[in-house]
């Protein structure tokens, strides 16, 4: 938001400097990013020609000998100009001199032959117009030797404030003025009621047709008959070319000065290019509309516009169509003055990527109640530039503001801030913002202005108190101590979420940070894709839905690395995934991947790694060692853990697996991908991933002390006894551990696989599976007896279980 000192002073009578004015702004939170003091127009000052001479070398040239005031000898200057003559008075640039419209800095030089000693400014060379036709023609009576930029009212300084989206009040010089009223800093001027007389009712009828009245609240407009567009007034065109803008004509600059002078954007339609009734309806689809900035916009039922019986003329509190614009020939204009919802202007704004300053304060929001004080303001305007007749105003919509009320406890700003504010300055403060306060006793009433919508509660009001009363007052204290300070700090899942990244880290595996939001094929590749995870405004089409798993952008980003010539690639990602738009929905997960060779030996080829595993694809095993490491990290007790075959759609059917917690609780999947999953990503090579649910893992029981316990070592030997048992290809090994582990639990400490066997001599379709089992005695050395007698038992559940038989 930028604007000049004359025009802030134009609503606030003040004594401050600029100095003065900056600091203050930026300590209410209106931060100043950029004052441009004029330094750079200091140096141009009024001077006279005395003498116009032809170039002796050049038609088009003249050499002028020109009086700068300083009472030294006259200057000689080659001008190229064809309004230069003797006794013209204007501008003049010395050597040394920056000129901003040309981006140059003069200096000494010889043109054709002829030495120019500085140069004569256009309007054009001092960014005060477009005009470049000849140089600056001013009233003899100019005083010769002074500054040019003081006369010519270029000397204004710029101030530049960087607004934060929820201070819509602010998008006007007149807002930002009544907030260093507010704070002291001078008293706000409070602009007189437009006078004007009316005459006759403005014929062109106005009509709602929307399904939502919330997409216009209000309508406001009227007819201007006999007007006479021009230029606009001087001081006007400066306002507007110091703060970025173009000046084009008195009708379309009335409307830039009211969006920031009131911050409230205006639009004015050519009358006699209306044809028919004025229809503020959603766009059908396949309409277009050429705007103003010349560009044809393709419209669909999502926009909201302004039509007629020629089709749309105006994009709804953005951009006016080219078709009903005014121009140096309208006579009647008809000026509108509505209220558009904010969400619908930003979404319009951004699917055509229009930005404009009327958008800027639509999608944050103006003020209800200003909708007709802005038409007769501009109405006031607009006949005191262009003269003519006004019409009778008419509101279309328009059901009035309902004032929003808080019940305020001044307490709230000592408990919320630390400031000790008297009631009786925080009641100053509300008032001098606009808020009306009603009440007494330590809580009050406080009524929100209409201009205020970002105000809701009472942590609001705090704010609003603490800015203008002074942040930079609050004192900086210590926090209070805790009360113990072996307490937790991070709950479970923030513990386990640190602990399953230093696991992944330390198994060589390379952390990455992918995007929450993926194409939707992507997105039903695993499980997504659903109407409730469609982002309603994504920031680009191939990011569309909220990701069901973490394996896609994990996936396509090892792909990445692959096309760049890093095809060993092993990254994992511990963040969020969405199974609904419920936050119950929303799940911790631990995932990764393995590319090529990248397994926990090491990647790349080695002759000595061969026989530890490196050097071959990555597979089903890595990811299954990957996702059990988590787990185990996370302290789950792994004799409890369950590992299914098969896993989810996009995994390899044979190799995969599930991992579970009891029969029903799933807590991981791994594997290999399925072909034509990568095949949709477009993703190649040998691949293998994992997903364990963190926030599915069950929390560990609460010990009563947090001291471990002693060392409890058996002094008995451990026995292995080594089994065979031959069952249907079908059956699990994992159900052989299990059967084999519960013959008892005291005794057995552990069951391991160490070979598996098929051929003609176990039978077809069916498979020898060897495990070792080791027994650690613990209360005495075991005789033969008991050995037989567990063996029965090994063998008697896992033929139970698994319907195998032991083998010969």
């Amino acid at each position: 938001m930028k604007f000049t000192l004359s025009w802030l002073k134009d609503h606030l009578e003040t004594e401050a400097t600029l100095d003065e004015i900056c600091e203050r702004l930026t300590a209410i939170g209106l931060e100043v990013e950029d004052v441009d003091d004029k330094a750079a127009y200091k140096p141009f000052v009024i001077a006279k020609i005395l003498t116009a001479e032809k170039h002796p070398e050049a038609d088009r040239l003249k050499v002028l000998t020109v009086d700068a005031g300083d009472g030294a000898s006259p200057v000689q200057i080659v001008c190229g100009a064809p309004n230069a003559r003797a006794g013209l008075v204007g501008a003049l640039a010395r050597p040394g001199t920056y000129v901003p419209g040309i981006d140059v800095t003069l200096a000494v030089g010889k043109i054709r032959g002829v030495e120019s000693h500085g140069m004569m400014c256009s309007e054009k060379e001092l960014n005060m117009s477009d005009n470049h036709d000849g140089i600056i023609d001013l009233p003899d009576d100019a005083p010769v030797g002074t500054s040019f930029a003081s006369y010519a009212g270029l000397d204004d300084p710029v101030i530049e404030i960087n607004l934060t989206p929820n201070r819509p009040d602010c998008t006007s010089v007149f807002g930002i003025a009544r907030d260093l009223a507010a704070s002291g800093l001078g008293k706000l001027k409070q602009p007189k009621a437009p006078e004007f007389k009316t005459e006759g009712e403005t014929p062109i009828e106005v009509k709602i047709v929307l399904d939502d009245e919330r997409l216009c609240p209000g309508f406001a407009y009227r007819l201007v008959r006999g007007v006479k567009n021009g230029p606009s007034p001087r001081w006007m065109q400066q306002r507007l070319i110091a703060i970025g803008l173009r000046p084009i004509s008195a009708l379309v600059d009335v409307t830039n000065y009211m969006t920031f002078d009131q911050g409230r954007p205006m639009h004015v339609f050519d009358a006699d290019k209306v044809k028919g009734t004025l229809t503020v309806r959603r766009a059908r689809e396949g309409e277009e509309i050429l705007a103003l900035d010349t560009r044809t916009y393709k419209l669909n039922p999502t926009n909201v516009i302004i039509a007629d019986d020629n089709g749309p003329e105006s994009i709804g509190g953005i951009m006016g169509g080219e078709h009903s614009g005014c121009d140096e020939n309208t006579v009647n204009v008809l000026i509108e003055s509505a209220l558009w919802d904010p969400i619908n202007i930003a979404k319009t704004g951004r699917s055509h990527g229009i930005i404009t300053d009327a958008r800027y304060r639509f999608e944050r929001g103006v003020d209800p109640e200003y909708m007709m004080p802005g038409l007769e303001r501009t109405t006031e305007l607009v006949l005191s530039m262009c003269g003519g007749t006004a019409a009778k105003a008419k509101v279309v919509g328009y059901k009035g503001y309902d004032r929003k009320t808080v019940d305020f406890p001044f307490s709230e700003v000592k408990r919320l801030t630390g400031l000790t504010v008297s009631n009786d300055e925080a009641r100053q403060i509300l008032t001098g913002l606009g808020f009306e306060v009603s009440g007494k006793g330590e809580t009050v009433s406080v009524a929100v202005p209409s201009w205020r919508p970002d105000v809701d509660g009472k942590a609001d009001l705090v704010e609003e108190v603490m800015r203008v009363h002074g942040v930079d007052k609050i004192k900086p204290e210590p926090l209070a101590p805790t009360g113990s300070v072996n307490a937790k700090i991070l709950t479970p899942l923030q513990i386990r979420t640190r602990t399953a990244k230093r696991s992944l880290a330390s198994r060589g595996m390379l952390e990455a940070v992918t995007w929450s939001f993926i194409p939707e094929e992507h997105a039903r590749l695993f499980g997504g894709g659903s109407r409730a995870l469609k982002l309603a405004n994504p920031i680009a089409a191939d990011m569309s839905d909220m990701r069901p798993s973490l394996l896609p952008g994990l996936l396509t980003a090892a792909q990445r690395n692959a096309d760049r010539g890093f095809g060993d690639v092993a990254i994992f990602e511990v963040s969020g995934t969405y199974e609904s738009d419920r936050p119950e929905g929303q799940r911790r997960v631990a995932g990764g991947i393995r590319r090529g060779t990248a397994s926990l030996a090491g990647a790349g080829r080695m002759w000595s790694n061969a026989a530890k595993g490196g050097g071959k694809p990555v597979d089903v095993y890595d990811a299954k060692a990957d996702a059990l490491a988590v787990l185990e990290a996370c302290g789950l007790p792994m004799g409890n853990v369950q590992v299914e075959q098969g896993g989810p759609e996009w995994y390899h059917p044979g190799r995969s697996g599930t991992i579970k917690m009891g029969p029903k609780v799933v807590i991981g999947h791994f594997g290999e991908f399925h072909p034509k999953t990568l095949e949709a990503l477009d993703v190649s090579g040998a691949l293998c991933g994992f997903e364990v649910y963190l926030d599915a893992v069950p929390e560990p029981k609460r010990k009563a002390t947090r001291t471990k316990p002693a060392l409890d070592l058996s002094p008995f030997q451990m026995v292995k006894r080594d089994f065979a048992f031959v069952v249907e290809k079908a059956v699990e090994a994992a159900a052989i551990i299990k059967a084999a582990a519960s013959a008892d639990r005291k005794l057995i400490t552990g069951v391991n696989v160490f070979d598996i066997f098929e051929g003609a001599s176990v039978g077809e379709g069916r498979k020898s599976v060897a495990i070792e089992v080791l027994i650690q005695p613990v209360e005495k050395t075991l005789t033969d007896e008991d050995f037989d007698a567990l063996t029965k038992k090994i063998v008697g559940n896992v033929e139970k279980t698994t319907g195998g038989s032991l083998r010969a």
